[in-house]
């Protein structure tokens, strides 16, 4: 099989090191994103990159674990990718919980950032 393409490859990458970010220093993640950036966290609209930040880095949990069971990422016609993930997260001593996560990656002045970011714990209410 070949190589993968090149919106899977920074797509992938960038999935790597935004988890890796995320489960050891939220603080750092407004590296990735920009001041036109937006966040959809479970409903919550948050956007620039200090509002984005102050949220992630103020979630109420001390420690977390990200486990990434899939992962898809496609070009779009603006050149930029669109990525969603599926997994598993662990939150403190809170039970293992399924989550989707959607990016929408630019790249400006030579560097990806994310534009776009959608998440959502994957919890099922069948009451």
């Amino acid at each position: 099989m070949g190589e993968k393409p090149i919106w899977e490859q920074i797509g992938s990458s960038f999935v790597q090191h935004y988890y890796q970010l995320f489960d050891t220093d939220r603080t750092q993640l407004g590296a990735i994103y920009i001041d036109a950036s937006c966040l959809t966290w479970e409903g919550q609209q948050f956007q620039g990159k200090a509002a984005i930040v102050e949220k992630l880095s103020t979630l109420p949990f001390l420690k977390i674990a990200h486990s990434i069971t899939a992962q898809d990422h496609q070009p779009t016609p603006d050149s930029c990718i669109m990525s969603m993930v599926v997994g598993q997260l662990k939150a403190d001593e809170d039970p293992v919980m399924g989550f989707h996560q959607s990016f929408i990656l630019k790249n400006i002045n030579d560097a990806w950032v994310c534009t776009n970011d959608m998440f959502r714990l994957a919890l099922h209410n069948f009451g």
